[in-house]
């Protein structure tokens, strides 16, 4: 039997997402139930989170993932698209688990030892997708990714939604901007592109958890994100994390140092 090949310190990030996502679940008022999230922890050979985070990062950091969360999926169901497409979609279960419309179809992409390694454990479990899923292992910073997008079905001339959910962080300016660029060009008018807002990472305080999930951060567009997006043939609007925890109930732990997540619009061409 072969060795399955190891994730990259990015897709291990995953992991800790997952981690959060289990945790939350657990809950007696979960604002998501995420199924799945608990056995991908123990497959990788991780501890649960049995209590709260244990540094004020890192409890910033799990409040960020479980509003965001709870706002994609809540999103997602609202955009009214059956082609949906999740970029580094990661331990992503919402095809799992999320009541989608008939004939939506989920598109996953991500590197292959990730889809790999969320395959077995899901298929491990019985599970069952709630829409018609493809799992497409792809390189974002590799050009040839919008081929096998339409190769696997998807078509460009057909509104769509997309999710970047905690991607561009990990980018460089330039490499985010050619991600997007790449989307924009499959996005029919009326698409839709829910990303975050972006922070300043330079402005990161240390972590004395250790989580080293923000030694890898580098930076994607930052707090502009909107302002390139709007340059870029999209119309954006703003949620923030503080006002979704004011909605849910969740106050955050800093709300000073809240962002916020974009939902764009793709313009018809002039």
């Amino acid at each position: 039997m072969t060795t399955p090949e190891p994730l990259s310190p990015v897709s291990r990030t995953a992991l800790s997402v997952a981690r959060v996502r289990a945790f939350e679940s657990s809950r007696a008022d979960p604002l998501f139930v995420d199924p799945y999230a608990a056995a991908f922890v123990t497959a990788a050979g991780l501890e649960p989170a049995a209590s709260g985070p244990p540094s004020d990062l890192a409890r910033a950091l799990a409040a960020h993932v479980i509003l965001r969360t709870r706002h994609y999926d809540d999103r997602l169901l609202a955009a009214g698209a059956d082609q949906v497409v999740l970029l580094a979609a990661g331990l992503d279960t919402r095809a799992y688990r999320l009541d989608w419309p008939a004939g939506t179809r989920v598109f996953e992409l991500d590197f292959d030892p990730v889809l790999a390694f969320k395959g077995r454990v899901l298929d491990g479990l019985g599970a069952v997708p709630r829409a018609g899923r493809t799992a497409l292992p792809a390189d974002l910073l590799d050009g040839r990714w919008p081929e096998r997008l339409a190769g696997a079905g998807f078509d460009p001339a057909r509104r769509s939604v997309w999710l970047a959910e905690g991607l561009l962080v990990y980018l460089a300016p330039e490499e985010a901007a050619a991600l997007l660029t790449a989307v924009a060009g499959l996005s029919a008018p009326g698409s839709r592109l829910l990303l975050e807002q972006g922070r300043d990472v330079s402005a990161t305080p240390p972590d004395p958890a250790r989580t080293h999930i923000t030694e890898l951060w580098r930076g994607g567009l930052g707090p502009g994100t909107d302002e390139w997006l709007d340059g870029h043939g999209w119309s954006t609007g703003t949620t923030s994390l503080a006002r979704l925890g004011e909605v849910h109930g969740r106050p955050l732990p800093d709300p000073s140092a809240a962002t916020a997540f974009i939902e764009a619009v793709r313009r018809p061409a002039v």
